[in-house]
């Protein structure tokens, strides 16, 4: 069984996972069977390592995954941080003002540096439901007391493509702007995106951009659709993502990774 990619790069929310944040045996199986081939799979997803650990334990993953939108990659078999980028937070809070001098108040989170880094949320933020741990922060002022991988956005009117546009005019030539999913507007290190951990952990693999197929569903992962050698979004997908994708599959609920690596096995081309 021949594949041609070396790399089998996956998102996690709205693409690997399905809503229940399980894999569907169908997908596992084509992962596996990939794998089987010769091809490495690497998960490479927004989260940072403390709100992806559990879910790649459970899924018992045991290799290289880039975490932090590129800013950390993890070794998820040792439990082991490899590198992370952290957020310059004098910086960040300059952005956050000039921001709101255009938006008015926003609400914000912060996700701290590290294995085990809290994300501290403002009165308001609106929290996704699940198991995600987050602390209580009343006061700014203590978002910046600590290391910070990111920051999250909110804004109590605007819609999340609306805030991103304004946040990208605003302080885009400062501070790294992406989104994420819903709700979720987050700003980075200055050019920080999924393609820049992607490259340090291939580069740790020996894989090249051009020998990997990637798998999407936001705008966050278009800079890693650019840097692999083919790029596929789900089913839904957003549009700006979709605008750049080589193809698209079906949706996470509907094996839309497996869809595409079963063709790629039994000898189809990308695209077909």
């Amino acid at each position: 069984m021949s594949f041609p990619y070396r790399l089998v790069a996956t998102d996690l929310d709205g693409t690997l996972l399905r809503g229940d944040e399980t894999i569907s045996p169908r997908t596992r199986k084509a992962l596996t069977a990939a794998t089987d081939a010769g091809a490495a799979h690497l998960v490479v997803t927004g989260r940072s390592v403390p709100w992806a650990r559990h879910i790649l334990d459970a899924l018992d993953y045991r290799g290289l995954a880039v975490c932090g939108q590129g800013g950390q990659v993890y070794h998820a078999g040792e439990h082991r941080l490899l590198t992370s980028v952290t957020l310059d937070r004098r910086l960040a809070r300059h952005a956050v003002e000039r921001i709101e001098a255009e938006t008015g108040p926003l609400l914000l989170a912060a996700a701290r540096d590290g294995l085990d880094g809290d994300v501290l949320v403002e009165t308001g933020y609106r929290v996704q439901e699940g198991p995600l741990p987050v602390l209580p922060c009343p006061e700014r002022d203590a978002l910046w007391a600590a290391p910070l991988s990111k920051l999250y956005l909110q804004h109590p009117r605007l819609s999340d493509d609306v805030l991103t546009k304004l946040v990208r005019q605003t302080v885009g030539a400062l501070v790294g702007v992406t989104m994420a999913g819903p709700g979720i507007v987050e700003l980075l290190p200055p050019g920080l995106t999924k393609a820049t951990g992607l490259s340090l952990a291939g580069r740790r693999l020996g894989v090249r951009g051009a020998e990997t197929i990637a798998f999407g569903d936001m705008p966050n992962d278009a800079p890693m659709f650019a840097w692999a050698g083919y790029g596929v979004a789900m089913a839904g997908a957003h549009a700006e993502l979709i605008e750049v994708a080589d193809e698209v599959t079906a949706s996470n609920e509907d094996d839309g990774i497996a869809l595409v690596l079963e063709r790629l096995l039994d000898g189809g081309v990308p695209g077909a």
